[in-house]
């Protein structure tokens, strides 16, 4: 079956559409004769077709009793008219910003991650976390709790179900975070995990040298019915890439370091190491 042409955004909306309407657990029927809308309307605009206006959306939102906050985020989502790349700037801190990313990374079936300098955030156990959290620029604003728990909730996607490959540079397996005792948990968590067999995790050594991920950490989503996309986090926002380009060439820099890193028993065997 061919996969169908579907944006991050539009995905984003119209689960938000979608979920809106269930709380009031009304049909859409019924909630198309309330608003004295063609029942084909609302199901263009749940399935991101579009078809209405942003005043017949603030219309929905207002009749399902929709939060402002959520309001806000749909607006926002609504407006958005890229198509080939969704930037996520919260207006609210890092907890938006993570939910934005769970949201796609439920609908992939294959995840990889490429992290040159820290452990990737789904193998980080939550005092590794707020490690990296004290050493780093602390915004007053953000609630740094409410975002380990956003991370740690990311932890209840793995599953057989779906497969999760870690490229992880020997650099972010030994540099220290937090006390000895703290790095040593870590470690053994990134060990249990590999245990998994849908969780594989692939060392790329410093013996190496220079690399094919030298542009940066990002993850690659892979699904079923849609083009794959690539999420790349910074300190304030998330970027998620869906032109072929840029595609193109993060599929081959994961190609390269497929080669370049040591197998899963290899790089089990180094991460032991360095817990001796």
């Amino acid at each position: 079956m061919p996969r169908r042409s579907s944006s991050v955004v539009g995905r984003e909306f119209g689960n938000g559409v979608r979920d809106a309407i269930k709380q009031t657990q009304m049909t859409h029927r019924q909630i198309a004769e309330n608003l004295d809308w063609d029942e084909s309307k609302l199901s263009d605009l749940v399935r991101g077709k579009g078809g209405v206006s942003e005043t017949e959306l603030l219309q929905l939102l207002a009749f399902c009793r929709i939060p402002p906050a959520e309001v806000r985020h749909l607006l926002a989502l609504y407006r958005e008219t890229r198509e080939t790349g969704y930037l996520k700037i919260p207006e609210d801190g890092l907890p938006d910003q993570v939910r934005s990313l769970i949201e796609q990374e439920r609908l992939a079936n294959v995840i990889t991650v490429w992290s040159m300098n820290l452990i990737p955030g789904r193998l980080q156990t939550p005092d590794y976390m707020r490690a990296v959290v004290d050493a780093g620029v602390r915004d007053e604003s953000v609630d740094y709790e409410e975002v380990i728990a956003a991370r740690l909730a990311r932890r209840e996607l793995f599953h057989w179900s779906r497969e999760f490959v870690f490229f992880i540079h020997e650099q972010a397996l030994r540099l220290p975070v937090g006390s000895p005792d703290v790095m040593k948990d870590q470690l053994l968590h990134v060990l249990a995990m590999a245990q998994r067999s849908y969780v594989t995790v692939r060392v790329v050594p410093t013996a190496l040298g220079a690399h094919a991920g030298l542009s940066g950490s990002f993850m690659q989503l892979r699904y079923e019915k849609f083009e794959p996309v690539v999420f790349i986090e910074s300190q304030t926002s998330g970027l998620f890439l869906e032109d072929k380009a840029s595609l193109a060439i993060y599929t081959k820099v994961l190609k390269l370091l497929d080669q370049q890193a040591l197998d899963a028993e290899q790089s089990k065997e180094l991460i032991t190491s360095i817990l001796i």
